[in-house]
């Protein structure tokens, strides 16, 4: 089996698990995620964080985007802009949205377009060693592959229910590690080797 096809089957067995988690039992861990790591989670004044809104039965990290703007975070959602990039966004209170295909909505073209540095990611799949799988496009690992080329290093921390961890993703050499996850049994760091 190739490491795409493992991929796939992974991703395909634990968004199942994520899907089966009742819609009361989601909101309740994704406010408990936000309690768990609205004040750990290191940012700086002005810091540009980059989150996303939820999508079929992803982790809202709405209250957690909230509690660290609160802090000072500028907050920028990834959009699609054609089929293959991310462009980060500007997200403005009162500001308008607009549907951003993917079912999803996020600030319209009229919006600054930032570099984050750091990236709350949503995924399908994650191991204890900061490896992760996302949805098969490959959006965050071109976007990511755009800030490193551009001098930046951003901090990656995946988002994801326990459910979906597994002990051993099959990572690629040009797979980009987390540096954390968080999770509703909280946010866990990992060591980071440099490049």
């Amino acid at each position: 089996m190739t490491a795409k096809s493992l991929k796939a089957q992974l991703r395909q067995e634990r968004l199942a698990l994520r899907d089966a988690i009742p819609a009361d039992a989601r909101i309740e861990m994704s406010l408990a995620m936000a309690d768990l790591a609205g004040d750990a989670i290191d940012i700086a004044p002005g810091e540009i964080v980059s989150g996303f809104f939820p999508i079929r039965s992803e982790v809202d990290i709405r209250p957690l985007m909230h509690r660290l703007a609160a802090r000072g975070a500028k907050l920028a959602l990834p959009i699609v802009q054609d089929r293959q990039t991310i462009v980060f966004r500007e997200l403005v209170a009162g500001a308008p949205l607009v549907d951003t295909g993917f079912g999803t909505t996020g600030p319209g073209p009229e919006a600054a377009v930032l570099d984050p540095s750091l990236l709350l990611m949503p995924l399908s799949v994650f191991d204890d060693q900061g490896n992760r799988i996302g949805y098969g496009a490959g959006h965050y690992d071109r976007a990511i592959a755009r800030l490193h080329a551009k001098g930046m290093k951003p901090r990656l921390i995946g988002i994801a229910f326990d459910c979906q961890k597994i002990d051993a993703v099959p990572a690629e050499p040009h797979d980009v590690p987390l540096d954390a996850i968080l999770t509703e049994s909280g946010l866990r760091q990992f060591e980071r080797k440099e490049a």
